[in-house]
């Protein structure tokens, strides 16, 4: 299988990209891209806690959102079109106390307008804590 996403982005670039970013601040790396996924990983910590010292939904949430984001992004010429979310929805099955969370990136669709790409995060012992879809718009850069 060849892959969906544009060979010009690397985790290192990608990593480097999220500098001084909220994916920075929350401790997201980006640790693999695949043919058709691409995965990360957030501490459960004092950065992405709720004051119950669970792993804070929103967390999660942009987790989701970071990586449906730069998913879409990769597929796309970045000279040409870029993509924005539209809509995100997220499903929390389990909590999360400690450690890592890991999410992981796949697409529904990909068009020329529109993405929909689903994240799966798991915990250290590959249980589902929740389950994103997000919708992004794919938008032609204006000269």
């Amino acid at each position: 299988m060849s892959s969906i996403f544009r060979s010009i982005f690397t985790l290192e670039g990608i990593n480097l990209f999220s500098k001084n970013t909220m994916v920075d601040h929350l401790g997201i790396v980006f640790t693999e891209i695949g043919d058709d996924y691409i995965k990360a990983t957030m501490p459960v910590d004092s950065r992405t806690f709720q004051p119950l010292k669970l792993l804070h939904g929103g967390a999660s949430v942009s987790l989701a959102e970071t990586l449906g984001s730069v998913a879409a992004t990769m597929t796309v010429d970045p000279e040409t079109h870029y993509c924005v979310g539209q809509e995100i929805n997220a499903n929390h099955i389990k909590s999360a106390k400690h450690g890592f969370v890991e999410g992981i990136t796949r697409p529904i669709h990909i068009g020329n307008r529109s993405q929909v790409w689903e994240i799966r995060i798991t915990n250290e012992e590959n249980q589902l804590v929740c389950i994103s879809r997000i919708t992004l718009a794919v938008i032609e850069k204006k000269n």
